[in-house]
């Protein structure tokens, strides 16, 4: 090997080590630039007189090297390997070694560096595929129990709902009528640590205001005129250790508000006629499909149950907010109505074209008494679009001509300042505020104002 080595003079090897693709670098040991190759003026994007004869550590400073590997060699007098970037971000893996002569001087420092920022950008995607597929294999046991989805929206939902069913935080359910909060609130139970205890569901909206008190508490014997002797648990007491669901919150009268604010804080009830407390241990979930937060300021709304209730919210977006789970749901029960009604209907393409571009107002719930109806009444085998209901066909027709009618900029202009005036009115209920407010006068509002089919009572 030393004869080998001897047939190579030196001038003769910075050639072969120019021709290589990665950068190699020789430092002093005291840690100053003496020779680079040309990789290391590509890699780090440098000029030579960037970087020869200065120190490495002045060249850390001004970010060529963050940090530099040259450094932590003279600190160590060994190797070291690091991940370190160049001064436009990329992941750089360089390795130092101390150079000593016989005499175990330490002499240089040889430094070679690759970029591998497209393995490590490819290491990163692997991880998140490795993650999304956990998940999904961690999500199996939910879509077995009827949630059908393929939005990324339904699948944030589902992940915050596998996480928070491993608590026992108060959970608020919120979406429009029809979306699937029951669905949502039915998988917190059945996959929290309460599964196996009560699950009972109150639809606060659904209850006479006179008896709601006595259904959600119970009663004493005798308590009132009517009542049974005696007297009934309440479904409080019934979900003991499970799971309490109050379904349409918004509608619980304001003096129930203030009970119910009680238990949550105290974790006891007390039956109507009663003077007894009764110590409770249950989950609180609610739903509303309506804005609680607008309800508190309109003072329907108790403010501090709203934030009592609202400890962890799961908002669920209507589906024509996620068309992607449109088709996996109508094929879902269509397969389901087929089964039960022992047919075998299909759905024509245009027909589900058709579907898809209806906007579902009814949301979930709409959808499924929509497959039912056509599996019901579609006298063929295949559901064709003259089989739909005429709403459908009238939905999407008005929604397609409000995409291709063309708007003027006069018309949209129009339209803006018909919005601002009425909101603006609407707030201050005074053409003279108005007018204030927007700059421009009092005439000029109270004649927008009538243009628009309000006419004002201040003017």
């Amino acid at each position: 090997m030393e004869e080998f080595l001897k047939t190579f003079k030196v001038d003769e090897l910075f050639p072969i080590l120019d021709s290589i693709s990665d950068a190699v670098f020789i430092d002093s040991s005291e840690g100053i630039s003496l020779w680079c190759n040309k990789a290391c003026f590509e890699l780090y994007e440098v000029l030579p007189k960037d970087i020869l004869g200065k120190h490495v550590k002045e060249l850390e400073r001004i970010g060529i090297f963050t940090p530099s590997v040259a450094c932590l060699v003279m600190e160590q007098k060994q190797e070291v390997t690091i991940i370190h970037e160049n001064k436009s971000g990329k992941r750089i893996l360089s390795t130092g070694i101390p150079i000593f002569d016989k005499d175990n001087n330490f002499t240089r420092i040889i430094t070679t560096s690759r970029d591998i920022t497209e393995l490590v950008n490819l290491k990163n995607q692997l991880e998140s595929v490795k993650n999304t597929l956990d998940d999904l294999r961690a999500f199996e046991k939910f879509y077995s129990e009827g949630v059908i989805a393929n939005s990324h929206a339904m699948f944030n939902v589902l992940q915050l709902t596998k996480r928070l069913s491993d608590v026992d935080s108060t959970v608020l359910i919120t979406g429009e009528s029809g979306v699937g909060k029951g669905v949502i609130a039915n998988l917190l139970h059945k996959n929290g640590s309460r599964r196996d205890k009560a699950f009972v569901k109150i639809n606060c909206g659904a209850i006479p205001e006179n008896l709601i008190e006595s259904e959600l508490f119970g009663y004493e014997r005798g308590a009132f005129t009517g009542s049974r002797a005696d007297g009934k648990k309440g479904l409080f007491e019934t979900a003991q250790n499970g799971t309490i669901f109050l379904d349409e919150i918004s509608e619980l009268p304001l003096n129930l508000q203030v009970k119910l604010l009680q238990v949550i804080q105290e974790r006891e009830i007390t039956k109507v006629g009663g003077i007894k407390s009764i110590s409770i241990d249950v989950r609180i979930i609610s739903a509303t499909n309506k804005d609680l937060l607008e309800l508190v300021k309109e003072k329907k709304f108790r403010e501090d149950l709203y934030y009592r209730l609202n400890v962890v919210p799961i908002n669920i977006p209507p589906l024509k907010e996620r068309y992607e789970d449109i088709i996996p749901l109508i094929q879902h029960n269509l397969r389901e109505y087929n089964k039960k009604l022992n047919t075998n209907k299909e759905i024509d393409a245009n027909t589900m074209a058709i579907l898809i571009k209806y906007e579902w107002p009814g949301n979930v719930r709409e959808l499924q008494n929509i497959i039912e109806r056509l599996v019901i009444t579609t006298k063929g085998d295949i559901i064709m679009p003259e089989n739909l209901p005429s709403f459908i066909h009238e939905n999407t027709l008005k929604n397609q001509r409000s995409k291709q009618e063309p708007v003027t900029l006069k018309e949209a202009l129009e339209k803006k300042e018909r919005e601002v005036l009425l909101n603006a009115y609407h707030n201050m209920k005074s053409t003279r505020i108005v007018a204030k407010e927007l700059g421009i006068s009092q005439p000029s509002v109270v004649r927008k104002l009538n243009k628009y089919g309000v006419h004002s009572h201040d003017s």
